[in-house]
Protein backbone atom coordinates (compact mmCIF):
# COMPACT_ATOMS: atom_id res chain seq x y z
CA UNK A 1 0.00 0.00 0.00
CA UNK A 2 1.30 3.15 -1.09
CA UNK A 3 1.87 5.35 2.12
CA UNK A 4 0.05 8.41 2.69
CA UNK A 5 0.92 11.92 1.77
CA UNK A 6 1.77 14.38 4.34
CA UNK A 7 0.57 17.69 4.17
CA UNK A 8 2.79 20.34 3.33
CA UNK A 9 3.50 22.76 7.02
CA UNK A 10 2.46 25.94 6.15
CA UNK A 11 5.11 28.83 6.07
CA UNK A 12 4.40 31.07 9.09
CA UNK A 13 5.27 34.81 9.12
CA UNK A 14 6.94 36.18 11.47
CA UNK A 15 5.36 38.64 13.93
CA UNK A 16 8.38 40.56 14.50
CA UNK A 17 11.93 39.55 12.91
CA UNK A 18 15.05 40.49 14.81
CA UNK A 19 16.95 38.19 12.51
CA UNK A 20 16.57 40.23 9.04
CA UNK A 21 17.43 43.37 11.38
CA UNK A 22 20.83 41.27 13.00
CA UNK A 23 21.43 40.15 9.18
CA UNK A 24 21.75 44.06 8.06
CA UNK A 25 23.98 45.12 10.79
CA UNK A 26 25.60 41.61 11.72
CA UNK A 27 28.82 42.72 11.24
CA UNK A 28 28.34 46.26 13.21
CA UNK A 29 26.97 44.44 16.17
CA UNK A 30 29.87 41.84 16.58
CA UNK A 31 32.53 44.63 16.38
CA UNK A 32 30.82 46.27 18.97
CA UNK A 33 30.42 43.40 21.26
CA UNK A 34 33.90 42.51 20.49
CA UNK A 35 34.93 46.06 22.12
CA UNK A 36 33.09 45.90 25.23
CA UNK A 37 34.55 42.18 25.36
CA UNK A 38 38.10 43.69 25.07
CA UNK A 39 37.89 46.37 27.36
CA UNK A 40 36.00 44.11 30.07
CA UNK A 41 34.33 47.25 31.73
CA UNK A 42 30.98 45.89 31.30
CA UNK A 43 29.00 48.42 34.19
CA UNK A 44 29.18 51.81 33.19
CA UNK A 45 31.56 51.13 30.48
CA UNK A 46 31.93 54.07 27.78
CA UNK A 47 28.69 52.78 25.80
CA UNK A 48 27.08 54.30 28.28
CA UNK A 49 27.94 57.84 28.02
CA UNK A 50 28.08 57.30 24.08
CA UNK A 51 24.62 55.76 24.09
CA UNK A 52 23.06 58.26 26.34
CA UNK A 53 24.43 61.11 24.37
CA UNK A 54 22.94 59.86 20.93
CA UNK A 55 19.38 59.36 22.10
CA UNK A 56 19.56 63.27 23.84
CA UNK A 57 20.69 64.41 20.55
CA UNK A 58 18.13 61.71 18.65
CA UNK A 59 14.92 62.93 20.26
CA UNK A 60 16.00 66.40 21.35
CA UNK A 61 16.01 66.08 25.52
CA UNK A 62 18.52 67.77 27.12
CA UNK A 63 19.41 64.58 29.38
CA UNK A 64 19.08 61.03 28.62
CA UNK A 65 19.55 58.78 31.19
CA UNK A 66 20.26 54.73 30.57
CA UNK A 67 18.60 52.03 33.29
CA UNK A 68 18.33 48.65 33.61
CA UNK A 69 14.22 48.47 31.71
CA UNK A 70 11.14 50.66 30.88
CA UNK A 71 10.08 49.66 34.37
CA UNK A 72 13.05 50.97 36.36
CA UNK A 73 12.67 54.47 34.06
CA UNK A 74 9.33 54.69 35.05
CA UNK A 75 10.25 53.83 38.89
CA UNK A 76 12.93 56.27 39.14
CA UNK A 77 11.06 58.99 37.56
CA UNK A 78 8.45 58.24 40.78
CA UNK A 79 11.25 57.67 43.46
CA UNK A 80 12.93 61.15 42.02
CA UNK A 81 9.52 63.04 42.72
CA UNK A 82 8.77 61.30 46.09
CA UNK A 83 5.94 59.56 45.59
CA UNK A 84 4.80 56.84 47.94
CA UNK A 85 2.12 56.61 50.33
CA UNK A 86 -0.96 58.81 50.18
CA UNK A 87 -0.69 59.47 46.87
CA UNK A 88 -2.56 59.17 43.10
CA UNK A 89 -1.51 58.51 39.92
CA UNK A 90 -3.59 58.43 37.17
CA UNK A 91 -3.12 56.15 34.87
CA UNK A 92 -4.78 54.43 31.99
CA UNK A 93 -7.19 51.09 32.40
CA UNK A 94 -6.04 49.88 29.11
CA UNK A 95 -2.18 49.44 28.84
CA UNK A 96 0.42 46.98 30.33
CA UNK A 97 0.66 45.66 34.17
CA UNK A 98 4.33 48.06 34.43
CA UNK A 99 2.55 51.22 34.44
CA UNK A 100 -0.07 51.06 37.55
CA UNK A 101 3.10 48.18 39.02
CA UNK A 102 5.58 51.12 39.46
CA UNK A 103 2.82 53.24 41.71
CA UNK A 104 1.77 50.33 43.70
CA UNK A 105 5.61 49.32 44.39
CA UNK A 106 6.06 52.61 45.78
CA UNK A 107 3.12 52.43 48.14
CA UNK A 108 1.02 55.45 46.16
CA UNK A 109 -2.29 54.24 44.43
CA UNK A 110 -2.86 53.60 40.81
CA UNK A 111 -6.60 55.50 39.53
CA UNK A 112 -7.43 54.58 36.21
CA UNK A 113 -8.59 56.42 33.83
CA UNK A 114 -10.58 55.72 30.20
CA UNK A 115 -8.85 55.30 27.22
CA UNK A 116 -10.18 57.33 23.35
CA UNK A 117 -11.02 54.28 21.26
CA UNK A 118 -9.64 56.32 18.18
CA UNK A 119 -6.13 56.39 19.82
CA UNK A 120 -5.92 53.87 22.14
CA UNK A 121 -4.61 56.33 24.82
CA UNK A 122 -5.56 58.51 27.78
CA UNK A 123 -9.39 59.87 26.83
CA UNK A 124 -7.96 63.63 28.13
CA UNK A 125 -12.36 63.94 29.43
CA UNK A 126 -11.45 60.99 32.08
CA UNK A 127 -8.91 62.72 34.00
CA UNK A 128 -11.20 64.94 35.96
CA UNK A 129 -13.69 61.86 36.91
CA UNK A 130 -10.30 59.94 38.07
CA UNK A 131 -8.85 62.72 40.46
CA UNK A 132 -12.12 62.76 42.01
CA UNK A 133 -12.32 59.01 42.48
CA UNK A 134 -8.83 59.77 44.06
CA UNK A 135 -10.36 62.71 46.16
CA UNK A 136 -13.59 60.26 47.55
CA UNK A 137 -10.39 57.83 48.57
CA UNK A 138 -8.77 60.29 50.34
CA UNK A 139 -5.70 60.34 47.99
CA UNK A 140 -3.58 63.11 47.08
CA UNK A 141 -3.07 63.26 43.18
CA UNK A 142 0.26 63.47 42.06
CA UNK A 143 0.34 62.79 38.58
CA UNK A 144 -0.32 61.56 35.47
CA UNK A 145 1.35 59.09 33.61
CA UNK A 146 0.29 58.92 29.93
CA UNK A 147 0.82 55.83 27.84
CA UNK A 148 2.08 56.23 23.82
CA UNK A 149 0.58 53.04 23.37
CA UNK A 150 1.12 51.23 19.98
CA UNK A 151 3.66 54.06 19.43
CA UNK A 152 1.47 56.75 19.07
CA UNK A 153 1.93 60.00 21.48
CA UNK A 154 -0.83 60.76 23.72
CA UNK A 155 -2.61 64.08 23.70
CA UNK A 156 -0.24 66.01 25.61
CA UNK A 157 -1.29 69.16 24.84
CA UNK A 158 -4.10 68.48 26.18
CA UNK A 159 -3.19 66.35 29.54
CA UNK A 160 -0.12 68.81 29.93
CA UNK A 161 -3.22 71.53 30.41
CA UNK A 162 -5.17 69.43 32.92
CA UNK A 163 -2.41 68.96 34.93
CA UNK A 164 -1.03 72.52 35.24
CA UNK A 165 -4.54 73.55 36.04
CA UNK A 166 -4.12 71.12 39.08
CA UNK A 167 -0.56 70.96 39.86
CA UNK A 168 -0.15 67.62 38.52
CA UNK A 169 3.44 66.59 36.74
CA UNK A 170 3.00 64.54 33.51
CA UNK A 171 5.01 60.78 32.94
CA UNK A 172 5.43 59.99 29.25
CA UNK A 173 5.06 56.45 29.59
CA UNK A 174 7.28 56.21 26.00
CA UNK A 175 8.15 52.17 26.11
CA UNK A 176 6.52 51.83 22.89
CA UNK A 177 6.46 55.47 21.51
CA UNK A 178 9.75 56.46 20.85
CA UNK A 179 10.27 57.44 17.90
CA UNK A 180 6.70 58.88 17.56
CA UNK A 181 6.35 62.74 17.15
CA UNK A 182 3.74 65.55 17.88
CA UNK A 183 4.63 68.22 14.68
CA UNK A 184 8.07 68.60 14.92
CA UNK A 185 8.91 67.79 18.78
CA UNK A 186 10.26 64.14 19.31
CA UNK A 187 8.98 61.49 21.66
CA UNK A 188 11.39 62.33 24.52
CA UNK A 189 10.61 66.27 24.98
CA UNK A 190 6.69 65.61 26.49
CA UNK A 191 6.04 65.93 30.17
CA UNK A 192 8.04 66.65 33.02
CA UNK A 193 10.07 63.08 32.50
CA UNK A 194 9.70 60.33 29.60
CA UNK A 195 10.49 56.53 30.37
CA UNK A 196 10.92 54.52 27.36
CA UNK A 197 11.81 50.28 27.00
CA UNK A 198 14.43 48.98 24.98
CA UNK A 199 13.04 45.39 25.58
CA UNK A 200 13.99 43.30 22.56
CA UNK A 201 10.17 43.80 20.56
CA UNK A 202 9.91 47.29 21.09
CA UNK A 203 10.88 49.71 18.01
CA UNK A 204 14.21 50.43 19.54
CA UNK A 205 15.62 47.18 21.24
CA UNK A 206 18.36 45.50 22.79
CA UNK A 207 19.14 42.02 23.58
CA UNK A 208 17.60 41.72 27.36
CA UNK A 209 16.15 44.12 29.11
CA UNK A 210 16.75 47.68 28.89
CA UNK A 211 15.42 51.54 29.04
CA UNK A 212 16.09 55.17 29.14
CA UNK A 213 14.86 58.07 30.90
CA UNK A 214 14.89 61.39 28.89
CA UNK A 215 14.05 64.82 30.91
CA UNK A 216 15.70 68.49 30.43
CA UNK A 217 15.22 69.30 34.50
CA UNK A 218 18.98 69.38 35.67
CA UNK A 219 18.09 69.06 39.13
CA UNK A 220 15.69 66.04 38.33
CA UNK A 221 18.55 64.51 35.96
CA UNK A 222 21.12 64.37 38.77
CA UNK A 223 18.52 62.97 41.47
CA UNK A 224 17.49 59.95 38.77
CA UNK A 225 21.32 59.11 38.14
CA UNK A 226 22.02 59.00 41.65
CA UNK A 227 19.09 57.18 42.09
CA UNK A 228 20.25 54.84 39.40
CA UNK A 229 23.34 53.40 41.46
CA UNK A 230 21.95 52.84 44.46
CA UNK A 231 21.24 56.80 45.35
CA UNK A 232 25.10 57.41 45.10
CA UNK A 233 26.46 61.17 46.10
CA UNK A 234 30.37 61.46 45.26
CA UNK A 235 31.16 58.35 44.72
CA UNK A 236 29.22 54.95 44.94
CA UNK A 237 30.41 54.56 48.64
CA UNK A 238 28.79 57.61 49.53
CA UNK A 239 25.01 56.92 49.45
CA UNK A 240 23.00 60.40 49.69
CA UNK A 241 19.19 58.97 48.80
CA UNK A 242 18.11 55.22 48.62
CA UNK A 243 18.61 54.05 45.12
CA UNK A 244 18.18 51.04 43.22
CA UNK A 245 20.32 49.16 41.03
CA UNK A 246 19.12 50.30 37.81
CA UNK A 247 21.73 50.36 35.68
CA UNK A 248 22.09 49.35 31.50
CA UNK A 249 25.01 46.89 31.37
CA UNK A 250 27.69 48.28 28.69
CA UNK A 251 26.90 45.05 25.89
CA UNK A 252 23.10 46.09 25.58
CA UNK A 253 24.25 49.94 25.45
CA UNK A 254 26.96 48.75 22.81
CA UNK A 255 24.30 46.89 20.57
CA UNK A 256 21.91 49.80 20.45
CA UNK A 257 24.69 52.19 19.62
CA UNK A 258 24.82 50.29 16.35
CA UNK A 259 20.47 49.66 16.44
CA UNK A 260 20.53 53.80 16.80
CA UNK A 261 22.52 54.71 13.57
CA UNK A 262 18.92 52.68 11.00
CA UNK A 263 16.32 53.57 13.84
CA UNK A 264 15.47 56.63 11.30
CA UNK A 265 15.70 54.47 8.51
CA UNK A 266 12.95 51.36 9.92
CA UNK A 267 10.97 53.70 11.40
CA UNK A 268 10.10 55.24 7.81
CA UNK A 269 10.08 50.97 6.81
CA UNK A 270 7.43 50.65 9.92
CA UNK A 271 5.66 53.29 8.49
CA UNK A 272 5.66 52.15 4.82
CA UNK A 273 4.48 48.82 6.60
CA UNK A 274 1.71 50.90 8.28
CA UNK A 275 0.09 52.59 5.04
CA UNK A 276 0.27 49.56 3.50
CA UNK A 277 -2.19 47.58 5.66
CA UNK A 278 -4.50 50.80 5.77
CA UNK A 279 -4.65 51.21 1.75
CA UNK A 280 -5.70 46.75 2.05
CA UNK A 281 -7.77 47.01 5.26
CA UNK A 282 -9.23 50.15 5.25
CA UNK A 283 -12.75 49.26 4.07
CA UNK A 284 -12.34 46.03 5.67
CA UNK A 285 -11.78 46.83 9.23
CA UNK A 286 -11.40 49.35 11.81
CA UNK A 287 -7.92 50.24 11.24
CA UNK A 288 -5.89 52.88 13.25
CA UNK A 289 -5.86 56.39 12.20
CA UNK A 290 -3.32 59.37 13.53
CA UNK A 291 -4.45 62.58 13.98
CA UNK A 292 -2.66 65.49 11.95
CA UNK A 293 0.82 65.99 12.94
CA UNK A 294 1.45 62.86 14.49
CA UNK A 295 3.79 60.41 13.97
CA UNK A 296 3.68 56.99 15.42
CA UNK A 297 6.31 54.49 16.19
CA UNK A 298 4.25 51.45 14.85
CA UNK A 299 5.50 49.29 17.60
CA UNK A 300 1.92 47.53 16.47
CA UNK A 301 -0.50 47.61 14.26
CA UNK A 302 -3.55 46.77 16.11
CA UNK A 303 -7.23 46.42 14.39
CA UNK A 304 -10.53 46.52 16.15
CA UNK A 305 -12.93 43.89 14.89
CA UNK A 306 -16.61 42.66 15.63
CA UNK A 307 -16.02 40.92 20.00
CA UNK A 308 -17.69 37.79 19.00
CA UNK A 309 -15.60 36.75 15.87
CA UNK A 310 -12.31 38.09 16.58
CA UNK A 311 -10.68 35.14 18.44
CA UNK A 312 -12.24 33.22 15.46
CA UNK A 313 -10.78 35.44 13.03
CA UNK A 314 -7.70 34.81 14.87
CA UNK A 315 -7.60 31.19 14.98
CA UNK A 316 -8.02 31.02 10.40
CA UNK A 317 -5.34 32.92 10.52
CA UNK A 318 -3.00 31.27 12.73
CA UNK A 319 -4.48 28.14 10.24
CA UNK A 320 -2.72 30.23 7.26
CA UNK A 321 0.34 30.89 8.67
CA UNK A 322 -0.73 34.71 9.99
CA UNK A 323 0.43 34.94 14.07
CA UNK A 324 -1.34 37.47 15.40
CA UNK A 325 -1.44 38.76 18.88
CA UNK A 326 -4.25 40.30 21.53
CA UNK A 327 -2.73 43.76 23.58
CA UNK A 328 -4.32 43.86 25.86
CA UNK A 329 -6.76 40.61 26.82
CA UNK A 330 -8.02 42.13 30.12
CA UNK A 331 -8.35 46.20 31.23
CA UNK A 332 -6.01 46.59 34.46
CA UNK A 333 -8.68 47.08 36.93
CA UNK A 334 -10.07 43.86 36.15
CA UNK A 335 -6.77 42.34 36.73
CA UNK A 336 -6.73 40.26 40.08
CA UNK A 337 -3.75 42.23 41.17
CA UNK A 338 -5.38 45.94 40.58
CA UNK A 339 -9.42 45.36 41.39
CA UNK A 340 -9.31 46.84 44.56
CA UNK A 341 -7.78 50.18 43.08
CA UNK A 342 -9.71 53.35 42.25
CA UNK A 343 -11.41 53.37 38.48
CA UNK A 344 -12.44 56.89 37.63
CA UNK A 345 -16.07 57.83 38.96
CA UNK A 346 -19.03 56.65 35.72
CA UNK A 347 -16.27 53.78 35.17
CA UNK A 348 -14.05 53.19 31.61
CA UNK A 349 -16.02 51.57 29.43
CA UNK A 350 -13.20 51.99 26.43
CA UNK A 351 -10.87 50.24 28.31
CA UNK A 352 -13.34 47.54 29.37
CA UNK A 353 -14.65 46.87 25.78
CA UNK A 354 -11.27 47.12 24.06
CA UNK A 355 -9.46 44.02 25.63
CA UNK A 356 -12.57 41.58 23.21
CA UNK A 357 -12.36 43.38 20.00
CA UNK A 358 -8.47 44.37 19.41
CA UNK A 359 -6.44 42.30 17.08
CA UNK A 360 -2.57 43.44 16.45
CA UNK A 361 -0.77 42.17 13.06
CA UNK A 362 2.45 41.36 12.51
CA UNK A 363 4.52 44.66 12.38
CA UNK A 364 8.72 45.11 12.23
CA UNK A 365 10.58 47.12 9.77
CA UNK A 366 11.58 44.02 7.40
CA UNK A 367 7.82 43.01 6.94
CA UNK A 368 8.67 42.37 3.27
CA UNK A 369 5.38 43.33 0.69
CA UNK A 370 4.45 39.38 -0.49
CA UNK A 371 3.72 38.66 2.98
CA UNK A 372 1.70 41.81 3.72
CA UNK A 373 -0.36 40.74 0.75
CA UNK A 374 -0.76 37.61 1.98
CA UNK A 375 -1.79 38.87 5.99
CA UNK A 376 -4.41 41.37 4.17
CA UNK A 377 -5.87 38.42 2.02
CA UNK A 378 -5.95 35.85 4.83
CA UNK A 379 -7.99 38.66 7.18
CA UNK A 380 -10.01 39.64 3.99
CA UNK A 381 -11.09 36.07 3.82
CA UNK A 382 -11.38 35.30 7.37
CA UNK A 383 -13.26 38.54 7.97
CA UNK A 384 -15.78 37.67 5.12
CA UNK A 385 -16.09 33.83 6.60
CA UNK A 386 -16.71 34.69 10.21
Amino acid sequence: MAALSQPKPVPKISFIDLKAQQARIRSQLDAAITRVLDHGNYIMGPEIAELEEMLAKFCGAKHAISCASGTDALLIIMMAQGIGPGHAVICPAFTYTATPEVIALLGATPVFCDVKESTFNVDPASLSAAMGAAQAAGLKTRAIIAVDLFGQPADYDAISAFANAHELFVISDAAQGFGGAIGHRKVGTFGFATATSFFPAKPLGCYGDGGAIFTDNDELAEVMRSIRLHGKGDDKYDIVRIGINGRLDTIQAAILIEKLKIFGDELRLRQAVADRYTHGLEHHSKVPRLPDGITSAWAQYTLIVDAGRRDEIARKLAGQGIPTQIYYPRALHEQVAYNTFPVATGGVPISERLPREVLSLPMHPYLAPSDQDTIIAGLKSALLST
